[in-house]
């Protein structure tokens, strides 16, 4: 169990105004993730070091964003003006994590431009929507293939997350500090809205805090 990527929703003004603003905060630019059809959703990806990636996702407007947990979830923070949707833990025991939450988890994909199709499966997005502080989890079918490959340069070296460790470390089943022990991670207080509020990296033109 680690923290495999953060999500980023776009903003009212449009994915492409919203990846500039990120690509010059971070001095990167984001490639084209392609779509999630079962999701009704699209991304792109920045991969960052130790494994990790961050994806700007945006809204489809199609069937599957108003069904699908992770569409509504995505649809509902760019309505409250974009930024960041959570955070997301891959899990090798994604049968173990099914029995816990009581629920079984979906596949997804995503048809990325160079013709690769990632394959995974997902559960707790209706976790996240209820409580936002919570993450959810992916189990990738396919490692070789993780959107994570050929980061370089830039490194999550931070949190800070509006929430109760103890509330995450009941949904993880797994302390939530050690789980995020090699980043600085701020807990604020349970006033205002839970959620991740922001993330800190180390960049070649020195930390950026988004």
């Amino acid at each position: 169990m680690r923290l495999d990527h953060l999500s980023y929703a776009c903003g009212p003004d449009g994915c492409a105004a919203t990846l500039e603003r990120l690509s010059e905060q971070l001095g990167a630019e984001f490639v084209d993730g392609g779509v999630h059809p079962r999701f009704g959703t699209v991304n792109h990806v920045l991969p960052l070091e130790n494994d990790r990636y961050i994806e700007v996702v945006d809204v489809l407007d199609h069937p599957a964003s108003d069904k699908a947990p992770f569409g509504q979830a995505v649809r509902a923070r760019k309505e409250l003006g974009g930024g960041w949707l959570g955070w997301v833990v891959a899990v090798r025991d994604m049968e173990g994590m099914e029995k816990r939450l009581g629920r079984q988890a979906v596949p997804g994909n995503r048809h990325r431009p160079d013709g690769v199709n990632l394959t995974w499966r997902q559960i707790g997005v209706k976790g996240l929507i209820a409580d936002p502080q919570l993450p959810f989890f992916v189990h990738w079918d396919d490692l070789s293939e993780h959107p994570s490959i050929g980061g370089k340069d830039i490194k999550l070296t931070g949190l800070e997350i509006a929430g109760d460790p103890h509330r995450v470390t009941d949904w993880i089943g797994h302390p939530a500090d050690h789980l995020l022990d090699d980043l600085e991670v701020t807990w604020a207080g349970p006033n205002g809205q839970p959620g991740l509020v922001a993330a800190v990296f180390n960049t070649p033109n020195g930390a950026v805090r988004i």
